[in-house]
């Protein structure tokens, strides 16, 4: 007696390979893996494609394999693309559109430049008077000194062979009324102070499209302050005796009105190289006339 227990029969392939087997026979044909092929198995499942695989199932090889191609694929083109160019046309085009834009570049600049106006080139005379030509009567030199209107140069007068110094005023330079006015009394003043021993001599004054053209005096000796530093230092009688020439000069420039306005070393020229040459004022740009009582602007 007892109980009996009673199921499926599990025959001889335990139960692992019977569990297998359910599995396969529940699974579709298409679902199931080729059985593996080798040297004995592959000639007969070729030439028989539809054998049983190892558990007893129908399976055959899917027939959707496509042709080999013998050629390459073809070139695929996406919308709006263009054939490519070669690559020296493409560096020409961008070189040329590079000088373009430059070319664009500098055109807007030169057109938004701000230009600056001269009074100088805009009035019909800075000096106010019809004159000659300069280079009909002299002919211009070496540099002689630089300021901040004007150039000066040696000039040489052609009837006589005369040097003088010819100190040319650029119109450009003229920006303002102002600048203009500056030169016409800067020409009156010498004019004015004519005749004093120890102040430049003007001999005339000329004028064309572009500059104003003072001829004066030449002073070969050099100026004050490169004879200070040639010497290194001077005696007291010597230095009184400059000392006394240049406020002889500012005692006639106030004796006429005349207020200088720009005295250093610089501006006081010797006529020659000798020891004792004479001394002479230069550089009446600044200057300016005025009366007693009347308040100077500086």
């Amino acid at each position: 007696m007892g109980n009996a227990c009673s199921g499926p029969s599990l025959g001889g392939k335990g139960l692992l390979g019977t569990v297998s087997d359910a599995l396969w026979r529940s699974r579709p044909s298409e679902d199931c893996l080729p059985p593996p092929s080798d040297a004995g198995t592959g000639s007969k499942n070729a030439a028989n494609p539809s054998s049983k695989d190892a558990h007893g199932s129908d399976w055959s090889p899917p027939n959707n394999s496509a042709p080999a191609q013998n050629r390459p694929p073809e070139t695929m083109k996406m919308p709006g693309s263009q054939d490519p160019k070669p690559v020296a046309r493409d560096l020409s085009i961008q070189q040329g559109r590079a000088d373009k834009q430059a070319e664009e570049v500098k055109t807007n600049k030169t057109a938004h430049m701000k230009r600056v106006s001269s009074a100088g080139l805009q009035v019909e005379s800075v000096l106010g008077r019809k004159t000659g030509n300069l280079k009909e009567i002299y002919n211009l030199g070496r540099k002689l000194g630089q300021g901040q209107f004007g150039t000066t140069f040696l000039c040489t007068e052609k009837a006589t062979g005369k040097e003088f110094a010819c100190k040319t005023i650029a119109k450009r330079k003229l920006l303002t009324q102002e600048d203009v006015e500056d030169v016409r009394r800067e020409i009156q003043i010498l004019h004015h102070m004519a005749g004093h021993p120890n102040v430049i001599s003007i001999i005339d004054a000329y004028e064309d499209a572009v500059a104003v053209h003072l001829v004066m005096e030449l002073c070969a000796g050099g100026e004050l302050f490169d004879r200070i530093v040639q010497r290194g230092h001077y005696t007291e009688r010597k230095a009184a005796e400059l000392a006394r020439l240049i406020v002889g000069v500012v005692e006639a420039c106030h004796s006429l009105g005349v207020m200088h306005r720009d005295l250093k070393p610089e501006n006081f020229l010797f006529v020659n190289q000798e020891e004792e040459s004479p001394i002479k004022s230069i550089d009446f740009g600044l200057s300016t006339f005025f009366r007693p009582g009347i308040r100077i602007l500086i």
